[in-house]
C-alpha cells in the first residue's frame, strides 16, 4: 500500500517505513494506518477492514482497533524531523495515534423498540457503548440509542426528535399564560426494531465514516 504523505507521521510512530508493505506488520498496525486514511483501496487495507468488520460482528463484539497489539517505537531525532510527538500518555500512545483511536465511536444495540398504543408508549432500549479508557483499555458501558448521537439515528434509518422540556413539557400554559421552557432536548427514535452494531470512525483529515452490522 502506498502511504499518503499526510499519514507518514503516524506510520513512523508505528515504526513503519513507507517502503515496507503494511501486511508485513501486525494487523492492528495496518488497521490504524488504513483507518487514518479512510481505508483506501488496496489489498492490505481490504484485509485490515475485513478484520475490523469481523471484530465488530456479534457475538462477542471486540474492540475494532487494538493498539496494544501494534509495536510502537521512534527515535527522538526522527520524530523531530517529521514533527511527531515523543510524548506518550499512560496508554503508551502519542497524540497522533491517540487521535485516530479516540475518533472511534461504537454502539451495540441489543434491542430498541418503540411501541405506540393510543396515548401510551413503550420503549425498550438495550444499548451499550464502547470506549477506550485513559490507560488504553477498552470497555463497554450502559448506553442509550434514544439519547445517543444524531449520527446513530441516521445510521439506523431512524430520525431525531427535538422538543422543549419544562412547564408541563411546554405544551400547556400556567394559569392561562405561557412560560419559558427549561431546556431543549433532542432524542433519537425509530419506527420499528433495531438490533446491531454501529461504528463511526474519523480519518486524519476529519472525515467520518460509518459501518453498520445488523443481526
Amino acid at each position: 500500500m502506498k502511504i499518503s504523505k499526510s499519514l507518514i507521521p503516524i506510520a513512523f510512530s508505528l515504526s513503519i517505513v513507507p517502503a515496507i508493505p503494511v501486511k508485513a506488520h501486525p494487523i492492528d498496525c495496518a488497521i490504524l494506518l488504513c483507518m487514518a486514511g479512510g481505508f483506501p483501496a488496496s489489498s492490505e487495507c481490504a484485509l485490515a477492514k475485513a478484520e475490523v468488520i469481523r471484530r465488530i460482528t456479534p457475538i462477542p463484539v471486540e474492540p475494532p482497533l487494538q493498539p496494544w497489539r501494534c509495536p510502537m517505537g521512534l527515535d527522538a531525532s526522527t520524530a523531530a524531523k517529521i514533527g511527531v510527538s515523543m510524548v506518550v500518555g499512560p496508554d503508551g500512545l502519542n497524540p497522533e495515534t491517540r487521535a485516530i483511536r479516540d475518533g472511534i465511536e461504537i454502539y451495540h444495540i441489543q434491542r430498541y423498540f418503540h411501541k405506540r398504543t393510543g396515548d401510551t408508549q413503550y420503549i425498550t432500549d438495550r444499548t451499550s457503548v464502547g470506549t477506550y479508557t485513559e490507560d488504553g483499555n477498552f470497555q463497554w458501558a450502559a448506553g442509550s440509542y434514544q439519547h445517543g448521537p444524531s449520527w446513530l439515528a441516521e445510521a439506523t434509518g431512524g430520525y431525531t426528535v427535538t422538543r422543549t422540556v419544562g412547564c408541563d413539557d411546554d405544551r400547556h400554559s400556567v394559569y392561562g399564560r405561557g412560560c419559558e421552557p427549561i431546556e431543549i432536548e433532542t432524542t433519537n427514535d425509530h419506527r420499528g426494531h433495531i438490533r446491531g452494531v454501529f461504528m463511526r470512525y474519523r480519518e486524519w483529515d476529519g472525515s467520518y465514516h460509518v459501518e453498520a452490522i445488523r443481526y
